[in-house]
């Protein structure tokens, strides 16, 4: 973990990331996928030249190689792939009539799902929101430590706009023997005063996450919905600022998945890792950050809706917490339109401790599922 308040790490990989997003659609046809089980997992790949790859593949041919390109030109090539191809891949292998499992595709769960190591995929939803607007900006953020206090008003307006990248990759595939795998994630998102232009348009707030996740199948049912997976892991969440802007937490996360049809469900409880509370940038945090959430998402079609609670779990002058709904719906090819609804403490670090409601509207490239 980075030490509290220093963002450089994130800012680099954060550049490397989005510089792979950008570069994927260029050359991700260009690199074979990971050997899938069967031939009818091989038909199911929708771009013509992984198809034919995987074919290949399977056959035993040998092809040259292929001339290389700046972005495979280097050792250790990644692929990025969306949930849609790995969902693909795992219900050919299984059989045509086998149920579209979103958690399995998400994460790899069954053996059938399995693509390997180092391939880059979307974790949280990617988007762009022009419109990102509340009629309560926090213009002067404040913790219980004196050195995280402003005294002089920012100055800030109340619309702005709001982007999020978001990937994970696999590094680690059967952990104990077939069983379990650990993924790595980066989330980082930011708050851009971009219509402000009398004071030079800020960037107002960016929030860095990396996270370090074991991640297990499982196989149980609970009043009729499908326990899917369990997983554990470290979480550091920071906006990379000098006091008294600086916010940060570590914490240690785990998660349980659930699902039934259409819907997915999961649990999320965090026991945060304490720190001196005399360099503590925010000692009340997971009063009003929480200490735990339950995220519900719906799909039908191509439109997904996700509802996330957070709570602090505390009665009294302690409880407060927040919902944050989304509605993805389909515009063009790959291309959603993207609308949010914030409601709540914590909107992000800086606001950590501010009540505000917020408005976003946008596009977004991936989602959830």
């Amino acid at each position: 973990m980075p030490p509290t308040g220093h963002a450089a790490p994130w800012l680099s990989t954060a550049a490397c990331l989005g510089l792979g997003l950008v570069a994927a659609p260029s050359w991700a046809a260009d690199v074979p996928p990971p050997s899938p089980s069967s031939l009818q997992a091989c038909s199911q790949l929708s771009n013509d030249a992984q198809r034919l790859a995987c074919y290949d593949a399977l056959a035993g041919r040998r092809l040259p190689q292929a001339k290389a390109g700046p972005a495979n030109a280097r050792a250790g090539k990644a692929n990025i792939f969306t949930d849609d191809d790995a969902s693909s891949v795992a219900v050919a292998a299984a059989g045509p009539s086998a149920p579209r499992s979103r958690l399995d595709s998400r994460w790899e769960l069954s053996p059938d799902s399995k693509l390997g190591t180092f391939n880059l995929r979307g974790y949280q939803p990617i988007y762009v929101l022009p419109v990102f607007a509340t009629t309560h900006q926090n213009s002067l953020p404040t913790s219980p430590n004196p050195a995280n206090q402003v005294h002089t008003p920012q100055v800030l307006d109340n619309t702005e706009a709001k982007f999020q990248l978001s990937l994970k990759t696999k590094v680690w595939q059967g952990i104990f023997g077939d069983y379990g795998d650990l993924w790595f994630g980066y989330t980082q998102s930011s708050r851009w005063q971009v219509y402000n232009g009398r004071n030079s348009r800020p960037f107002r707030e960016t929030n860095y996450e990396p996270e370090a996740l074991f991640v297990f199948p499982t196989h149980f049912s609970l009043f009729g919905w499908d326990g899917r997976l369990v997983s554990f892991g470290i979480n550091h969440q920071s906006n990379g600022r000098a006091d008294p802007l600086s916010r940060s937490w570590n914490r240690v996360i785990a998660n349980i998945g659930f699902e039934r049809g259409d819907w997915i469900v999961m649990f999320t409880p965090w026991w945060r890792i304490p720190e001196d509370r005399k360099t503590d940038d925010n000692p009340d945090i997971s009063n009003y950050m929480g200490r735990a959430q339950v995220q519900i998402i719906r799909e039908w079609g191509r439109n997904e809706i996700s509802l996330t609670l957070r709570s602090s779990l505390r009665g009294g002058s302690d409880a407060h917490g927040s919902g944050r709904l989304t509605w993805s719906f389909p515009l063009a090819g790959r291309l959603h339109g993207y609308v949010e609804l914030f409601k709540g403490t914590g909107e992000s670090m800086i606001d950590y401790n501010h009540n505000a409601t917020y408005l976003g509207a946008g596009v977004s490239l991936l989602n959830w599922y």
